[in-house]
C-alpha cells in the first residue's frame, strides 16, 4: 500500500502513556507548529516535527502527499456517552422544563425515559435505525470519529437486543467505531414501581444473559439515582454483569450525592459518568481506583443546574472525560465542540485539558485508547484538520463547527 504524507500542519495532541492523563498532565499536549503526519493502511506512521517525519518515507512506494495549508490537526472526538438510539424528540418536555418543573417530577408524572420507552415500542426496527443513523452521521461531520450508543429505552429484553441491534446495524454501515452499551437498568418501567428489586432479578436472570449471548454490547450501564436504581441494586446488576465479561458503567450522582461514584471506584468501573454531586470523597476513591469521570456540561446547561467540578477532579487526579450525552430529553447536541466550550467556559477547563477531555481520556473511558485518541504511532489516522491556528478555536469560536476536514483511518470522511 502507498503511504500518505499530510504536511504543513499544526499538529496539537495528547499523548497516550498507556493510562488515562490525569492532574497536570490532562493539560499537556504534544504540539508541532510544522508537523507532518505519515499514514499507511489507516495507521499513523509517524507524527510530529515535518523533517523529522520526513526523514521515516520509504524509498520504495508511492507516497501520497497532502498539504493541509497550515491548518490546526487533532484527533478526532471519541464521544463516550451518548443515547443517540431513539425514536422520537422531547421538545414539550423542554418547554416544562423551561418553566421549571423538575426532571424527577416529569419521570414521576411518566414523562422523560418513560415516554422515549414507549417511543422505542412504537418504533419499527428500521424507523430506529434511520433516525439513529442520522444523529450520528451528523456528529461524524462535526468531528466525533469514534462513540459510545447506549440502549436504555427498551426496558425490556426485546425492545432492549432491539437497541443493540439497531446499534450494531450503524456501527457496521457507518465509518465512525462504535461500542454499545446495554442500559436496561435506565429506569423502573411502570409494572415494577411497587417492586423495582424484582426489576433488578428480572435484568441479571433474563436481560444480561440474553445480551451476552447476542454478543453486541461491550458494557453494561446503571442510572444509580434516588427514585432510580439504588446503590445496593446498582451493585447487584453491575457485578453480575463483571462476572459475564461485561465492562461496567455508572450514571452516578447526578441529582443527589447518593454515592454512585463511590461504587464506580469500588468495583473499578471504567467511567463514572455525570457527577454533577459527587462528594469530595468519593471523587478521591475515584482518583485512587483509576475511575474515569465523564463529564457531560451540555446536560447541566440544558438542566440548568450546577457543572460537575472539573478542576476539583482533575487537581485531585481523577481523569476526566467529556461527552455529549445526546439524547432527546435533557441534552440533545451532537456537538462535541459544544461540549468542549461549555467545559472551558462553565467548568473552567484549559482548552488543552479540554481537548485531552474529548479525545484520549474519553478513548479511555471506552477502552479504545489503543485504537483512537491521540495522534500516536500505531494508532488509527483518525484526525480533524481546523479552521484555526490552535485548539483553542474549539471554545473561541461558539455556535458554529471549527472542523474543516475529518479523516477515518486517513480517508477524507
Amino acid at each position: 500500500m502507498s503511504q500518505q504524507l499530510f504536511r504543513n500542519t499544526k499538529i496539537y495532541s495528547p499523548v497516550d502513556k498507556g493510562r488515562p492523563c490525569s492532574g497536570m498532565e490532562q493539560g499537556e499536549l504534544a504540539h508541532f507548529l510544522r508537523g507532518a503526519l505519515l499514514v499507511e493502511d489507516g495507521l499513523i506512521v509517524a507524527a510530529g516535527d515535518e523533517q523529522e517525519v520526513l526523514a521515516v518515507i520509504k524509498t520504495a512506494g508511492e507516497t501520497e502527499e497532502i498539504n493541509c495549508e497550515g491548518r490546526c490537526m487533532v484527533p478526532g472526538f471519541v464521544d463516550p456517552h451518548t443515547h443517540m438510539c431513539f425514536a422520537a424528540l422531547r421538545e414539550a418536555e423542554f418547554a416544562l422544563r423551561m418553566q421549571g418543573t423538575a426532571y424527577l417530577e416529569i419521570l414521576r408524572q411518566g414523562g422523560g425515559i418513560l415516554s422515549s420507552v414507549k417511543a422505542v415500542a412504537a418504533a419499527s426496527e428500521q424507523e430506529l435505525y434511520d433516525n439513529t443513523l442520522g444523529r450520528v452521521m451528523t456528529a461524524l461531520r462535526l468531528g466525533t470519529t469514534s462513540m459510545e450508543i447506549k440502549s436504555g429505552y427498551g426496558l425490556d429484553t426485546e425492545n432492549e437486543l432491539k437497541m443493540l441491534r439497531v446499534i450494531g446495524r450503524v456501527a457496521s454501515d457507518t465509518p465512525l467505531d462504535i461500542v454499545a452499551t446495554f442500559l436496561g437498568a435506565h429506569a423502573v418501567p411502570e409494572r415494577y414501581k411497587s417492586d423495582p428489586d424484582a426489576f433488578v432479578t428480572l435484568l441479571i436472570d433474563e436481560m444480561l444473559p440474553r445480551v451476552k449471548e447476542q454478543g453486541i454490547a461491550r458494557f453494561c450501564d446503571v442510572f444509580c439515582e434516588t427514585g432510580v436504581f439504588t446503590i445496593e441494586q446498582s451493585r447487584r446488576l453491575l457485578k453480575a454483569a463483571q462476572a459475564m465479561g461485561l465492562g461496567v458503567k455508572i450514571h452516578a450522582d447526578e441529582v443527589n450525592d447518593l454515592g454512585g461514584a463511590g461504587l464506580a471506584a469500588e468495583l473499578g468501573a471504567c467511567s463514572a459518568d455525570h457527577l454533577l454531586a459527587a462528594g469530595t470523597a468519593n471523587i478521591q476513591a475515584m482518583a485512587q481506583a483509576g475511575v474515569v469521570a465523564t463529564l457531560l456540561p451540555a446536560t447541566a446547561y440544558s438542566l440548568r443546574k450546577n457543572y460537575a467540578r472539573a478542576r476539583l477532579m482533575i487537581e485531585t487526579n481523577v481523569p476526566v472525560a467529556l461527552a455529549t450525552d445526546c439524547n432527546p430529553g435533557s441534552s440533545f447536541t451532537e456537538s462535541m465542540q459544544f461540549v468542549i466550550g461549555l467545559a472551558v467556559l462553565n467548568m473552567h477547563m484549559t482548552p488543552a485539558e479540554a481537548l485531552t477531555g474529548a479525545t484520549l481520556n474519553s478513548a479511555y473511558a471506552i477502552n479504545m485508547a489503543d485504537k483512537v485518541g491521540s495522534l500516536d504511532k500505531g494508532k488509527q489516522a483518525d484526525f480533524l484538520l481546523l479552521d484555526g491556528d490552535s485548539p483553542v478555536i474549539l471554545a473561541y469560536h461558539a455556535g458554529a463547527t471549527s472542523v474543516v476536514d475529518v479523516y477515518k483511518k486517513g480517508q477524507k470522511i
